[in-house]
């Protein structure tokens, strides 16, 4: 069974358009459709409870950030692949059998992602590396665009074949098939990912935790999703800056991935704080600093 899992803030009409395409290429295999709305104040949740009787809505009390409403998503799940939906997106033919099929043809792989259709047709760059502080810095400093193969172009992954399937280290968690013992693996398939990680950072620490266990996480350019792409987050785009700059000194810290001891740590966290500030033209404080209400 497939479990499809779709955390939407203020987001209706893309929302609504995400379950009709689904209703429209509906996967071979018995199915279940879970929308978490994280109290919407654009009637999400109504338009849901109306329009798609055979959703599984489930209303939550306060925006509770994406990773705590996929886990509330997951928490009910019965599926055995589980899929991590983004309402921004569309589907365009038989992806979802489609993604199942090449997943379970490939059991070594913990999870799989899709390749992202833009509305303008073009494929998105959706993959990247898992974050080092050589990449890091090459991202910070576009060094990566100088040197497109060594360490520093490790997180942006300016090489990366879309055409060809093969494995993909942090694919951006829009559509994530994920198959549930991998999920075991590395901790409880009921609440996989670390509310640590509110907004960013949390599909790439459970794909870490994955990698780590032995689940790498596998693209499959012939499963093709249109992705609009950062519907909820762009309403509150500078606040977004500063949240997804702290989860990454948050990601960092967790996996013990800067060497050289606290002087290092604080100094890269320095460096990646100036640049949220700039990139933000100002200080925010990021979600939760307005009772969860980002």
């Amino acid at each position: 069974m497939l479990s499809v899992l779709i955390v939407n803030w203020n987001t209706r009409e893309a929302l609504a358009a995400c379950l009709r395409s689904i209703e429209r290429h509906p996967p071979l295999r018995p199915y279940e459709t879970i929308v978490v709305d994280n109290a919407s104040r654009d009637g999400s949740a109504d338009a849901v409870e109306r329009g798609f009787p055979w959703v599984k809505l489930l209303r939550a009390p306060r925006n509770l950030g994406y990773a705590k409403g996929n886990n509330l998503a997951f928490a009910t799940a019965q599926g055995e692949l589980l899929l991590t939906l983004n309402p921004d997106t569309e589907l365009l033919d038989d992806s979802l059998e489609r993604a199942c099929e090449s997943l379970e043809r490939h059991p070594a792989h913990g999870a799989l992602a899709p390749r992202l259709i833009g509305p303008d047709g073009a494929t998105q760059r959706s993959v990247r590396g898992f974050p080092t502080v050589a990449g890091i810095f090459g991202e910070l400093a576009e060094l990566w665009r100088l040197f497109p193969r060594s360490p520093f172009a490790s997180y942006r992954l300016p090489t990366f074949d879309y055409d060809r399937l093969q494995d993909a280290p942090q694919p951006m968690g829009t559509f994530l098939l994920f198959r549930r013992d991998a999920l075991e693996s590395v901790g409880d398939s009921k609440a996989p990912f670390d509310p640590a990680f509110p907004i960013f950072f949390n599909e790439v620490d459970l794909l870490f935790r994955m990698h780590q266990a032995g689940w790498p996480c596998l693209y499959d350019p012939e499963v093709r999703v249109r992705h609009l792409g950062g519907e909820s987050t762009r309403q509150v785009r500078p606040q977004m800056i500063w949240e997804s700059h702290r989860s990454l000194v948050r990601y960092l810290a967790k996996h013990r991935l800067v060497r050289g001891g606290p002087l290092a740590r604080g100094l890269l966290a320095l460096l990646l704080y100036a640049a949220a500030f700039v990139r933000a033209r100002g200080y925010y404080g990021g979600f939760g600093a307005h009772g969860h209400d980002l």
